[in-house]
């Protein structure tokens, strides 16, 4: 006769989530093992070993060193004021001038962040969405210059009422990167050439074409020698968002509206499914019936315009004319941006906000301290290389790896039901059911896209649920409630079911 074990509930009196009080420690646990964590003590960490270059790099320091066991307070008061006076002019040229003596001139740096990080923006979403879709598009800088080529072809030369002739920069802008991105995703379609390659030659193409268009009638300023381009005209141009005291313009409303786009598509449409699909595991996209074809032809496509749109903003809004430095580092800082946004619209806005910051705030920190704008490059670089190892900063802040459940919960809830009926389509034949491996496949595909393409599974996330899974849970739920907790059989002999176990403990007691 089996017996039903109950539990008891918690005592009157008792504490924690039993209780109905929130759990705090499991939240903040939680929030220790999130990449969000991981992003930004990589961020703080990357500004202290620039500090660290800035304090061996002073003058003040170093003199102050050649007594530092006299007087050893100079020293670290030298380090201080170096670290200091530089930090503080790059929140000033990039935050908040609060030194300026009248308003405009303390918002005046917020607002030229925001004016350079617009294309920024733009063109990150461009390269995160790529990268969803598994390539690795580095491509941005050509497509970019031809976006920029076209908008200003059609800005320059033709002479329309200011919405429609806005517009059509705008649209002409986003074909022409979509063209030039469209080659890379045909060619890797066609002939499976590898996409870094192929957009390294396309970069160089499309530097050399702007440069020779600017030195001829087609694009170069009437009437001058240099390789630049006449200016937009009004209508073709963003009208400064907040007075002609800023340089931001409406681009930025249109960066704003672009990482919607983004967000939307990857994470509500059924081409940014199947973009997933394809990037967490082509082969088992394949099975379940999307054409990863057409989805590389698809990404390059989208990557291309939106990254051609980049460079709208750039000679529509920001230059309001064409040089050969038109896409400038936009291109390869773009690739830093969506890694640090972990290709993740939203990430990629706020990361776009801070390089952008980033680049503003470097050039006041070199005019009024000294320090090397390329300081700013090292932060830049040591964000990467410390968001590319995620265990390097949970080692060295000492936190929690994400558990296995948080993995399973952190799945998308609304792609998760059409996702398991998508595997339950195709694991179904018209004459029964499909084979196991390739029921297999398609349910690994149907796991790994409803999940984040973008970053890396850890070792916990990827351990089976046999691996995970305690002996009580692997049980079946009758097993669970009568058999007792009884430990190995003695001798060593295996593992036996719970009535193998009391079979042989009644033979033993007859």
């Amino acid at each position: 006769m089996s017996t039903v074990t109950t539990q008891a509930g918690p005592k009157p009196g008792a504490s924690g989530p039993a209780a109905g009080r929130p759990d705090w420690g499991s939240a903040l646990r939680h929030m220790m093992a999130g990449n969000g964590m991981v992003t930004v003590l990589a961020i703080v960490l990357s500004l202290v070993i620039s500090a660290v270059l800035i304090i061996l790099t002073d003058e003040e320091v170093l003199e102050a060193l050649g007594y530092f066991f006299a007087r050893p307070q100079d020293t670290l008061v030298a380090a201080w004021e170096a670290v200091a006076a530089a930090y503080s002019a790059l929140f000033r040229g990039a935050v908040f001038n609060y030194q300026a003596e009248d308003f405009t001139g303390m918002i005046y740096p917020f607002m030229e962040s925001l004016t350079l990080s617009t294309p920024l923006i733009i063109i990150s979403l461009g390269i995160a969405i790529s990268f969803r879709s598994g390539l690795f598009n580095i491509g941005g800088q050509g497509q970019m210059i031809f976006g920029a080529m076209f908008a200003t072809f059609f800005g320059v030369h033709l002479q329309l009422p200011f919405g429609v002739h806005l517009l059509l920069v705008v649209i002409m802008g986003i074909l022409g990167g979509a063209l030039w991105g469209s080659i890379v995703g045909i060619l890797k379609a066609a002939t499976g050439a590898h996409e870094v390659i192929l957009t390294i030659m396309l970069n160089y193409i499309a530097v050399y074409l702007v440069a020779y268009l600017l030195q001829t009638p087609v694009l170069q300023r009437e009437g001058s020698t240099n390789p630049v381009s006449d200016f937009l005209e009004p209508t073709a141009v963003f009208p400064p968002l907040l007075g002609d005291s800023f340089r931001l313009h409406w681009g930025f409303v249109v960066a704003i509206l672009t990482t919607v786009f983004a967000w939307w598509l990857i994470q509500r449409s059924t081409i940014g499914f199947q973009l997933r699909a394809v990037g967490a595991n082509p082969a088992a996209a394949r099975t379940a019936g999307v054409s990863v074809k057409r989805m590389y032809v698809v990404a390059m496509v989208i990557s291309g315009g939106l990254a051609g749109l980049a460079g709208v903003s750039q000679v529509s809004g920001t230059e309001k004319v064409l040089n050969t430095d038109v896409a400038g580092s936009f291109g390869f800082d773009a690739i830093t941006v969506a890694l640090l946004g972990r290709s993740n619209p939203v990430g990629v806005f706020f990361a776009g906000l801070l390089f952008g910051a980033l680049r503003a705030g470097g050039v006041t920190m070199q005019t009024e301290t000294g320090v090397p704008i390329d300081i700013v490059l090292i932060i830049q670089s040591l964000i990467v290389l410390f968001i590319a190892a995620p265990p390097l900063v949970r080692t060295i802040f000492r936190l929690p790896a994400p558990s296995a459940l948080e993995a399973r919960t952190a799945a998308d809830p609304v792609t998760q039901p059409a996702l398991a009926g998508a595997a339950a389509a195709t694991t179904t034949t018209a004459g029964g059911t499909a084979p196991a491996a390739e029921s297999a496949v398609v349910g690994d595909a149907v796991g790994v896209a409803a999940g984040d393409a973008a970053s890396p599974p850890s070792p916990a996330e990827t351990a089976s649920p046999a691996e995970t899974a305690s002996p009580a849970e692997a049980a079946p739920a009758g097993a669970r409630r009568d058999a007792p907790d009884a430990g190995p059989p003695p001798g060593g002999r295996g593992t036996a079911s719970p009535t193998q176990d009391t079979t042989g403990e009644e033979g033993e007691q007859r």
